[in-house]
């Protein structure tokens, strides 16, 4: 059994699910559903490959409406008929001892206008993002709004009867419940907008209707985490201190733990390269006496995660998990230099990445360290 004290620590979350230990598998966009949002083969095959040391398997975002469709391939949780598949992931994911946690989200003003009815794609405003060839979004009417707060609770629903641990409010990196928090995106005038607490109205009223949900339908303890972004580079944009304003409130809402999406797990601030001090200390020092933090990037050796999880008491992996499927179990076993920690073109059948996410990690620069020898 492996010395770490920290990795192999079991914990319980607020609500009750307890889980075996502290590393997390993080949620990855994979390409992998059926264009139906239905979960293919492949999907369970990937997910079963990864599930077998980790605490809790967060799966890749799953769009709660037909609107907010933000990837090819992207799993569904916007219709009843795709619940049979959404349960053959959970049980494959329990099956390997880990518990299931599906991320839900809606893609805003990202989503790809061919993946949404009519290319009609909302956000909180008209505001396109700053990425190259973005389009300018339709601004939410009350009734749309009001129906995709509905939307969260049901795929909430869903998840339940689909037998998940939980779900993950996906309100990061972007998407619709960020842009409606953020002063780039969001130039509302009426309740949904405003200054940084009325720009809190609407995640919270997706807190409140996930919840209100798991209070309807879950007959057991059920966990529900948020993700989000600390920060923005736009100007008006999302700023630690408005960010400190948020964990505040939601760090009363009864929530299992706040994730916290970053590149680097000590990454400073991504408005002013002379601030440095890193953001999930910030916000860890803010509220972690109140609520879980989870922390994510660049956490790739055994060493790195056991520092990290002195730090805050959850980790997310990602890439490491790609690479290396059996790390939490080579760790534990005491097998820490047979880890995987490069790429292998040749390891793509034992690794299970179908295609197209083997080639789209390939074709992007530096997002994984690739075996020189096999380029």
């Amino acid at each position: 059994m492996s010395q770490r004290s920290f990795i192999f620590d079991s914990y319980t979350l607020p609500s009750g699910v307890t889980l075996k230990n502290r590393v997390l598998m993080a949620p990855m966009t994979n390409f992998l559903s059926n264009d139906d949002g239905s979960v293919s083969d492949k999907e369970i095959e990937y997910y079963q490959r990864r599930s077998g040391g980790v605490g809790a398997v967060i799966t890749a975002c799953a769009n709660v409406n037909e609107a907010g469709k933000g990837f090819d391939g992207e799993i569904g949780a916007d219709r009843d008929e795709l619940i049979p598949g959404l349960r053959r992931l959970s049980d494959a994911i329990h099956e390997k001892g880990a518990k299931a946690i599906l991320q839900i989200f809606h893609g805003g003003r990202m989503c790809p206008p061919h993946l949404i009815p009519n290319e009609d794609v909302v956000s909180a405003s008209a505001v396109a993002s700053l990425r190259p060839n973005a389009v300018t979004p339709r601004e939410m009417t009350e009734e749309e709004i009001q129906q995709t707060i509905k939307d969260f609770g049901e795929a909430t629903r869903r998840a339940i009867e689909a037998g998940f641990d939980g779900v993950e409010i996906h309100g990061a990196n972007t998407y619709l419940i960020q842009q409606f928090f953020s002063p780039h995106s969001n130039r509302r005038a009426d309740q949904w907008g405003g200054n940084v607490e009325e720009r809190m109205n609407f995640p919270l009223a997706v807190v409140e209707s996930v919840q209100q949900a798991v209070r309807n339908h879950a007959s057991t303890s059920f966990i529900v985490g948020y993700r989000l972004s600390p920060e923005e580079k736009e100007e008006p944009g999302i700023t630690i201190d408005d960010t400190l304003q948020l964990v505040d409130v939601l760090a009363k809402q009864n929530l299992d733990y706040l994730h916290i999406s970053l590149s680097k797990f000590k990454q400073g601030s991504i408005r002013d390269e002379q601030d440095t001090k890193p953001r999930l200390e910030m916000i860890q020092e803010r509220v972690g006496s109140l609520v879980p933090v989870m922390g994510v990037g660049t956490l790739i050796t055994p060493d790195e995660v056991e520092k990290a999880l002195a730090e805050v008491p959850l980790i997310s992996i990602g890439r490491e998990l790609l690479m290396e499927p059996d790390w939490v179990e080579k760790v534990q076993s005491e097998h820490e230099d047979e880890l995987r920690l490069t790429m292998k073109k040749k390891q793509k059948e034992d690794l299970l990445i179908p295609e197209p996410m083997w080639s789209k990690i390939l074709s992007v620069p530096n997002w994984f360290p690739l075996d020189e020898d096999e380029q």
